[in-house]
């Protein structure tokens, strides 16, 4: 992984089979498809390939959709999608030449032939990959009108030469397209770090909120929740637009929480304590909610790969070598860790990746000591055919001290006593993985390590009147630590100085 790309929690993923149905099965993909049969070896359509009036109706009755209030919009949006994925082509007729006898055309005359695509096939008789990339491809149309004012509003603002005032509209494309991404990509994330499992509905205020009211803002101001308020009408309609793709699961805003002023939607109850702790007796669902499907987590996961950001699905790292699982796994949640770990180990033999894991542990960089404590938990999940390659690394100062607690664990006989420096060392690589891996955040530094911190000095008699002589890169950086967890003032100036000494040789 390169460290200057954006990372992302792992998520889990259907197979692209289960993903190609769940394509194949989204509204609106289904109505395109329905549709491109319909258009058969050449219909007659108006300019630019749009359905005329009488073909319109009879679509819309094709798809079952004319009892809708909407139903001619959504077979217009269908037949749109159908054009724009290939699934119909649209050839122009030439006008007539000039003194021809052609009257010209009325706005419901035909000024072309849509036939079915040869994209259509593929539906059929493509891959799943195949099937993906089209959902993908069409994906990014609708993407693209979710982020678009109503049309009849850019009519509405038209200037004097016939182009679109933009300021006039207060509509930045770039602006809307971005914001659209940002909430996706937060939902994503918010998806990934429950356990990266789709299907987790998140209350569209929250949503709103988590890009809108700054970190660091601990009571919302009236100006950003009316803001958040305005994001979640914007919301509302691009959620609506995006749900028939297959993108997301939504439920919509409740109707009676919204109220037009100035001719504009606006949410009538304040939105406030919806972004944080919402009281006992609300419901959450009434101001919207919404959660990515597999197919959606799929879809958001592959823009993010295009625009350059690492988000890893597991399953990724099966295939790769020991350094590689290692170096990743200390990223992902608990679960997730052990499922990759175990699609890793069912490719191949224990023995061998028991070996190929404990050459991947070696190292004295900094994450060297998070990679062992990867490899001691992985190592954890294989039997006794791995033995061999345990006994083998009871004389390496870096491995022999975790390969005798693994030893130990599967009460195996015949475990040589460790030397002292190797017990202070395992001690010291142990605290550095666990300090590593909770960053930079004080607060992490949980009771869980506190724990860990006493256990260590009080079962060590003169622990730091030896641990300062420890030759491992992150001692001071431990001692120090140590210093800072432990509750008695006392053990905790010891550790400071043992953490100055430490220093001093360096």
């Amino acid at each position: 992984m390169s460290g200057d790309r954006p990372t992302m929690p792992p998520v889990r993923l259907p197979s692209d089979a289960e993903l190609a149905r769940d394509a194949l099965s989204a509204p609106l993909f289904a109505r395109a498809a329905k549709l491109a049969r319909w258009a058969g070896e050449g219909t007659p359509v108006g300019a630019g390939g749009e359905l005329l009036a009488g073909q319109l109706r009879t679509a819309t009755e094709l798809l079952g959709l004319e009892a809708e209030e909407d139903g001619t919009t959504y077979t217009a949006e269908a037949w749109q999608l159908a054009l724009d994925t290939g699934l119909v082509e649209f050839t122009e007729e030439p006008e007539p030449a000039a003194g021809g006898e052609a009257d010209e055309a009325g706005e419901d005359e035909p000024s072309g032939t849509a036939r079915v695509g040869e994209e259509l096939a593929t539906l059929t008789s493509g891959s799943p990959e195949d099937i993906l990339e089209i959902w993908l491809a069409g994906l990014e149309t609708v993407l693209a009108d979710a982020a678009t004012p109503d049309l009849g509003d850019l009519v509405d603002q038209l200037d004097e030469t016939g182009d679109i005032d933009l300021d006039s509209i207060d509509w930045n494309p770039e602006e809307e397209a971005d914001f659209l991404d940002g909430i996706l990509g937060n939902l994503y994330l918010l998806t990934a770090l429950d356990d990266g499992e789709a299907g987790r509905p998140v209350p569209l205020p929250a949503l709103a909120a988590s890009l809108i009211v700054p970190d660091d803002m601990d009571e919302p101001t009236d100006d950003v929740l009316e803001e958040v308020s305005d994001a979640m009408m914007r919301l509302d309609d691009q959620f609506r637009l995006l749900e028939p793709t297959g993108l997301v699961s939504y439920r919509p805003v409740d109707e009676s929480l919204i109220e037009e002023i100035d001719g504009e939607g606006h949410i009538r109850e304040s939105v406030d304590g919806v972004t944080s702790d919402l009281p006992e007796d609300e419901d959450v669902s009434r101001y919207g909610m919404v959660a990515l499907t597999p197919l959606g987590l799929y879809g958001v996961r592959a823009r993010m790969l295009d625009a350059g950001i690492d988000a890893p699905a597991v399953g990724d790292l099966a295939e790769a070598d020991a350094n590689a699982l290692l170096s990743a796994l200390p990223g992902h949640p608990e679960g997730l860790a052990r499922t990759e770990t175990e699609l890793w180990l069912a490719r191949r033999a224990p023995l061998d990746a028991a070996r190929e894991l404990l050459a991947a542990a070696h190292g004295a960089d900094e994450e060297a000591p998070r990679r062992r404590l990867a490899c001691q938990q992985t190592l954890s999940l294989l039997g006794a055919e791995a033995e061999p390659a345990l006994r083998e690394v009871l004389d390496d100062p870096q491995l022999g001290g975790l390969a005798r607690v693994w030893l130990a664990e599967r009460g195996a006989a015949d475990i040589p006593e460790p030397g002292e420096a190797m017990v202070f060392w395992l001690t010291i690589d142990t605290i550095a993985a666990q300090l590593a891996a909770r960053g930079d955040d004080a607060v992490a530094e949980s009771e869980e390590l506190r724990g860990l911190v006493i256990g260590v000095v009080s079962g060590h008699s003169g622990f730091f009147d030896a641990a300062w002589r420890v030759d491992h890169p992150a001692t001071a950086e431990v001692l120090e630590a140590m210093g800072r967890l432990h509750p008695d003032k006392k053990t905790a100036k010891e550790a400071r100085k043992a953490a100055f000494k430490a220093r001093s040789r360096r």
